[in-house]
């Protein structure tokens, strides 16, 4: 029993950043203890927010506290030390407060390494070892370690329930069939088994099928919607061609038409000028004969010459000069400006009809079974997830452990950050649910380039322009978007709905649990698709996408 408390003093004196035994332990306020140089580096990270807070509780402290040595804790660390206490060797496999413990062991109990369901006996590797060496034993079925064997006896007639009561779909055993299910369909467990594995692997293979068909019909969707964008593209393309080439030839003819004009208006004037400078020219000499006549001194000769000198040839008409400076053609330019004006107005009206043709930009689900007609199956990249976090079978939940996974290096991996993102992008309308245990769990959607080797104030959710993110601590919300951090008002509750539409920008988080709540919307633009994202931030924390329709956990 000493070996068995020495663990939980090793556990109690470690510091839960570094996971070893304190180095200059110093305490907080909220009563969590830290190595000095561990938590000095972890609020150097917080210093712009001039916010420091607790790494396990979340508790915040304004301004910095000073940091104090704890003597008292630092020596009780020294003894831990100078007396040896440490971890059980691994060799014992000794069973902690989660593990399975051998039924044989006496006193300090090994971890069992089997179970078997005839004898209802976990066994450590030592007393297994007479169901591989004794022939009897070796009949008997072995399996991985459970904590439910009792489960499987009778609490009735205390034997173990080898049938199954189709009719009170319940596990029995032998004497309940004969007592009070007597007359009742019963069947060995082993052939319920067998029937229930058949009928749910037809199950599911009908609905691979269907899920098939849908896919084919989705893919033929994708294949009619491209080639209807085509085909609109290239038709708008050449009625907007023909529309320019409209537009060049009406130009053109106006063009065309005030040459025209310009020609027979000069020529008229032309014509005009010419004539009034004949009569200029003859008025002229006119006026030099008549000049010489006038020095005649004889009155009978300047009276008989007189008469062919005075009579003058008919005047121009004067009134036929109409004189418009720059004005000849303006009523054609006020024609096409009307023109343009009338063109401009109407592909105003026409483009917003146009516009809202293209988008149709659909209402946002307001109820739960809306929302579900978007639902998308969501499951985590082991490629992308840190190297604390354990994702589960199936890649749907995650958990911070304290120790590290030693999953093999990949670039797409966050090595600063406890965090994972999704195998899928993310576009058009999607909605998904996260269950979530534990306080400091991030719930987010991020481009699947943002960065993963810079510090947590880079590359955590939230912190930058390629991520949102909402963070659920044990008694608020806050919504994250480029470090900046707003607070978020609305009902606790473990699980939250996600809703996105790629498209027209939109990202709402909701409080689920008999109703929906809206927590947090978000109207932007999405330049690229996106992927579902989970930040935990302490220990033994775990965050689940679930099984919509389904209970999560």
């Amino acid at each position: 029993m000493a070996q068995k408390g020495v663990q939980l003093d090793r556990e109690n004196f470690s510091c839960s950043i570094c996971l070893d035994l304190l180095k200059d332990p110093v305490t907080l306020h909220c009563g969590h203890s830290y190595c000095m140089n561990c938590i000095k580096s972890f609020w150097d990270e917080e210093e712009e927010k001039k916010i420091y807070s607790c790494p396990q509780c979340r508790q915040t402290f304004t301004p910095r506290p000073v940091l104090m040595k704890n003597t008292m804790l630092a020596d009780l660390v020294e003894q831990l030390k100078k007396t040896g206490l440490q971890a059980a060797p691994a060799d014992h496999c000794y069973a902690g407060p989660e593990d399975v413990a051998c039924d044989v062991c006496t006193g300090m109990k090994l971890k069992a390494v089997k179970s078997c369901l005839v004898c209802l006996v976990s066994y450590c590797e030592k007393h297994l070892q007479p169901h591989y060496d004794v022939a009897p034993l070796k009949k008997h079925k072995l399996v991985e370690p459970s904590k439910k064997l009792q489960e499987n006896i009778c609490s009735r007639h205390d034997e173990v329930m080898k049938m199954f009561c189709r009719t009170d779909q319940q596990s029995i055993c032998y004497l309940c069939s004969v007592d009070e299910h007597k007359g009742h369909d019963t069947v060995s467990a082993a052939a319920e088994r067998t029937e229930r594995l058949e009928v749910s692997r037809q199950n599911i293979q009908q609905r691979i099928q269907d899920r098939e068909k849908d896919v084919k019909l989705l893919q033929q969707e994708v294949e009619a919607i491209n080639q209807s964008a085509d085909q609109t593209v290239e038709h708008s393309e050449k009625i907007f061609t023909e529309l320019i080439h409209l537009i060049q030839k009406r130009s053109s003819d106006v063009k065309q038409q005030i040459r025209s004009q310009q020609e027979t208006e000069v020529s008229r004037v032309k014509e005009l000028e010419e004539k009034l400078e004949q009569e200029i020219t003859e008025l002229k000499r006119k006026d030099a004969e008549l000049k010489q006549l006038s020095h005649t001194e004889d009155h009978n000769q300047f009276l008989h010459n007189y008469p062919s000198l005075s009579a003058l040839s008919e005047s121009t008409d004067s009134s036929s000069i109409n004189i418009r400076p720059l004005k000849f053609f303006e009523d054609v330019t006020a024609a096409v400006s009307e023109v343009r004006d009338k063109i401009q107005d109407l592909l105003r009206e026409d483009w917003t009809e146009i516009s809202l043709t293209v988008t149709e930009v659909e209402p946002e689900p307001k109820t739960r079974a809306e929302f579900l007609k978007y639902s998308r199956e969501i499951t985590l990249d082991p490629n992308t997830a840190h190297t604390y976090l354990l994702l589960s079978k199936g890649n749907k939940r995650v958990t911070l452990m304290k120790q590290d996974q030693f999953y093999s290096d990949h670039p797409d991996r966050f090595t600063k950050c406890w965090q994972v993102l999704s195998r899928e992008s993310l576009t058009g309308r999607c909605y998904w649910e996260v269950e979530r245990r534990g306080g400091g769990v991030y719930v987010a959607v991020a481009y699947k380039n943002i960065s993963r080797e810079q510090s947590w104030k880079k590359c955590g959710f939230g912190r930058n322009a390629q991520s949102w993110a909402l963070n659920f601590s044990k008694d608020a919300y806050t919504f994250w978007y480029n470090n900046s951090q707003t607070p978020v008002s609305g009902p606790r509750s473990s699980r939250v709905g996600v809703y996105l539409d790629h498209r027209a920008g939109i990202l709402s988080f909701y409080s689920v649990s008999e109703t929906m709540t809206l927590l947090h919307r978000v109207q932007t633009t999405f330049t690229q698709p996106l992927c579902a994202g989970l930040w935990l931030h302490c220990f033994g924390n775990t965050a689940k996408f679930c099984k919509l329709k389904q209970t999560c956990f």
